[in-house]
């Protein structure tokens, strides 16, 4: 009996170690499962069927708007004793200039005061092709430069200096040698005061050429100038241009044996 007692207390024992041994078994198994990482879901669930792209919108064309029409801007008036301004001849440059008058016609000069003076002979200026008469004193030869001769009074105080001179036109010559004249006349202003003015006192051809005889206003004083123009079949044609000052008003009349005694060389 007491064996029997032995085998029930044997076999109890192994069951309960058994069952302690499910149990430890049991739950390393869930340890191991709890020790695993687990995957995320998606977040977002795949799709068997591919969404369609967008369809690009094209953008409209911009219509181009036409710049404005810009307003013609007129040339600028010349102004007195300028060059010629952008857009305009030498003679309309003339005309907008008031130190010039516009030139009649013809224009007979009258007397000057004076007795004209004597010559002694002519300087033959080669380089314009003409002659010019060789006054007397109290005129005597000068440097020539800038010009090709040159003739003049003894000065005279503040008064601009009378000279007379020879050179080609240093103007743009025109079709008509009157023009030229009177362009050349213009651009003798530039060997007076500032300010002077033209006051026109004959106008005439000669053989070849013209003769314009003026006078030359600057505030109180003035001269009497002269010039004359030919064609001596030179590139550009000859100037003799002489002037002089009312302190030798007393010399005024040696302008007419200026203008009749220029001569074309032959």
């Amino acid at each position: 009996m007491r064996d029997i007692y032995r085998m029930l207390a044997v076999v109890a024992a192994l069951a309960v170690a058994g069952t302690g041994v499910l149990a430890i078994a049991q739950s390393g198994r869930a340890d191991e499962a709890a020790a695993r990482p687990v995957a995320a879901p998606p977040a977002v669930p795949a799709s068997s069927t591919p969404s369609p792209s967008p369809t690009a919108t094209p953008s409209p064309t911009p219509t181009a708007t036409p710049a404005p029409t810009p307003a013609p801007t007129p040339a600028a008036i010349p102004s007195p004793g300028a060059s010629i301004a952008p857009g305009y001849t030498a003679m309309e440059a003339l005309a907008a200039d008031r130190r010039v008058p516009k030139l009649p016609g013809r224009v007979k000069l009258r007397a000057l005061p004076g007795k004209p003076i004597k010559t002694r002979g002519v300087i033959r200026d080669a380089k314009t092709g003409v002659s010019v008469p060789r006054l007397r004193g109290p005129w005597k030869r000068y440097g020539a430069a800038p010009f090709t001769s040159r003739q003049v009074l003894p000065p005279a105080g503040r008064s601009p200096r009378g000279m007379l001179v020879s050179c080609p036109v240093p103007i743009e010559a025109q079709k008509s040698l009157r023009d030229t004249a009177q362009l050349a006349a213009r651009w003798t202003l530039n060997h007076h005061p500032k300010g002077a003015v033209i006051r026109w006192l004959g106008a005439q051809p000669v053989k070849k050429g013209w003769s314009l005889v003026y006078q030359v206003k600057y505030g109180k004083r003035s001269s009497v100038a002269a010039v004359v123009v030919l064609d001596a079949g030179e590139t550009k044609p000859a100037l003799v241009f002489v002037t002089i000052p009312d302190t030798h008003k007393k010399r005024w009349a040696d302008i007419r044996r200026v203008t009749s005694g220029v001569r074309v060389l032959g």
